[in-house]
């Protein structure tokens, strides 16, 4: 009698560990719970005038650090309770949602477009731009990203296009390193060579022919920087060099409640919750996308 005829295929003890390793399996192969986080953020975010009960900016000091809505002294109207100013942590949580999104879409679609073209460029033509481009590259990942975002802020002033400008020095610099060293390689290809003994010209053949070849690189990196700028963001706000305000933001959420951690844990661990599992879930899907997308690193 043979093992599978003892146990059976689908036989009761084997049942429920195959549906476990299948759940798993397809975890594994579909970036489900990443896509639910982040849809669900979508969601929130256009949604957060009809989602948010109370204002996000106005509070009164005599609502001051009321508990979560299941604690012994909470209350429905604020399902996750008060801050240090009154103001409905719920509601600020769903309008500083739309804020980071729309922050580091801004951003990253600059950096997108500026890095994945400077990176071709300089890739194709080579030469002294290349160097020069490269150099300033370097000078630009060797500087304390801080250092230089609070000195800004101190020059020119706290205001989100100043952030926004901030972020987008920062997005553009490793779309150019990868976009550059695969373009370096597909000009040497064949079909870029035959191209060029039809005619085309040097614009022609970087962005009818070679662009296409770096595209999913370039979307791989993007899906990836996304939940750097957000982390970045995060990180300015915390600081008090980010979003002014009293626009809400997970980051400054975060930077306001830090002196009253001990007596109004909610004001902190909610929206620093939200930045953890929008920067997890962010970084998953970017693997699965690189996976997906890079023939070296596709998973069969």
């Amino acid at each position: 009698m043979t093992v599978e005829a003892t146990v059976g295929v689908g036989g009761p003890g084997l049942r429920p560990l195959a549906r476990v390793r299948n759940a798993w399996m397809s975890m594994i192969r579909w970036p489900i719970l990443p896509g639910i986080v982040l849809i669900s953020l979508i969601t929130v975010a256009i949604l957060a005038p009809v989602l948010a009960r109370e204002s996000p900016r106005q509070g009164s000091p005599l609502y001051r650090h009321i508990p979560p809505a299941w604690t012994a002294d909470g209350t429905t109207q604020h399902l996750l309770g008060t801050d240090h100013a009154g103001r409905d942590v719920f509601s600020r949580m769903v309008f500083g949602a739309r804020v980071s999104l729309m922050v580091a879409a801004v951003s990253l679609a600059s950096g997108f477009i500026l890095g994945t073209s400077v990176g071709v460029i300089i890739g194709y033509a080579g030469g002294w731009w290349d160097e020069l481009i490269m150099r300033m590259v370097d000078i630009w990942q060797s500087t304390p990203f801080l250092m230089v975002a609070l000195v800004l802020v101190i020059v020119v002033g706290q205001s989100l296009y100043t952030l926004l400008g901030l972020l987008a020095m920062v997005s553009w610099v490793q779309f150019v390193r990868v976009i550059r060293g695969q373009t370096m390689q597909l000009k040497n290809m064949d079909y870029v060579a035959l191209a060029r003994v039809a005619g085309s010209g040097p614009n022609r053949i970087m962005f009818r022919h070679i662009a296409p070849g770096v595209l999913n690189s370039a979307v791989v990196i993007a899906t990836l920087n996304v939940a750097t700028l957000i982390l970045a963001e995060a990180t300015l706000s915390f600081l008090g060099a980010g979003i002014p305000p009293p626009t809400p933001s997970w980051g400054m959420m975060v930077g306001e409640a830090r002196s009253y951690i001990q007596e109004a844990w909610w004001t902190s661990v909610f929206p620093g919750l939200a930045i953890f599992f929008t920067v997890l879930s962010l970084n998953f899907m970017g693997d699965w996308l690189r996976d997906k997308l890079d023939p070296q690193l596709r998973q069969l």
